[in-house]
């Protein structure tokens, strides 16, 4: 009777593996949406966590079919073949099992890394429309002239250390057929600002780089036509001051 019934007991777990095996390894996914990939994930938890539970089931088994080959060697070898067969299908599952589990993790980290990559970009986006908006009607001086350059050439710094990374986690997952459509629309309408605002902003600091040098061009030659006009006066007072005739003066003085 106990033959009997470890022999019921290996067929049950047999069976409930080959369930298990069905229901989280054989299904084809595909992940068109956020909920969907996040559902995955923690549906394949909790099968890690199901199948994990079932060890202190496989050892108990084990014991028990080891207890009975050695006290009945005849009946128990048979139940020892089966046992080997099912020890080794179990730790293939939970091998599978543990496998997709951990894919589909680093697959949903790949997808908040690129969200948090595309807020990072998006406000240095926002930063630089801003500035963009803050060299319009600027004052005709040069100093504002001078300030809203420097400005904007500080956030056209910005490295493309975060574009990359978005470039590559998109690809990644794109490649791997994960949420596609809705990651090529992100990137296309990113992509799509990125070098509308960038063309704008560089546009912008080149007009402003001619501007102030203009400004600073005109502000040379009034200060030299002060000079000349501050050393001419000076001169024109000391005709006066000496009363000297003006047909003795030079030509330019007359």
């Amino acid at each position: 009777e106990k033959t009997v019934n470890l022999k019921k007991d290996l067929a049950e777990m047999q069976e409930w593996m080959t369930q298990a095996e069905e229901d989280y390894l054989e299904k084809d996914f595909e992940y068109k949406s956020p909920e969907e990939l996040e559902n995955a994930v923690e549906e394949m938890k909790r099968a890690k966590e199901d199948v994990l539970q079932k060890e202190v089931r496989v050892k108990i088994l084990k014991d028990n079919i080891k207890m009975l080959a050695t006290k009945v060697p005849s009946s128990g070898q048979d139940l020892v073949t089966e046992l080997n067969v099912v020890l080794e299908n179990y730790q293939l599952l939970c091998n599978r099992i543990r496998g997709k589990c951990h894919t589909l993790e680093e697959v949903w980290s790949c997808w908040i890394e690129l969200l948090q990559y595309l807020d990072l970009e998006t406000a240095w986006l926002n930063n630089l429309e801003e500035r963009v908006q803050m060299t319009e009607n600027l004052p005709d001086k040069l100093d504002a002239v001078n300030d809203a350059l420097e400005s904007l050439e500080s956030v056209l710094r910005h490295p493309a250390d975060n574009r990359t990374q978005i470039r590559e986690l998109g690809q990644t997952l794109i490649d791997g057929g994960i949420l596609d459509d809705i990651i090529s629309e992100k990137l296309e309408a990113f992509n799509a600002r990125y070098e509308e605002l960038s063309h704008l902003a560089v546009s912008r600091q080149i007009a402003l780089e001619q501007q102030l040098q203009i400004m600073r061009e005109t502000d040379h030659m009034l200060q030299v036509l002060q000079e000349n006009l501050a050393e001419l006066d000076r001169q024109l007072t000391s005709y006066l001051t000496d009363r000297v005739d003006a047909f003795q003066m030079p030509q330019e003085a007359q």
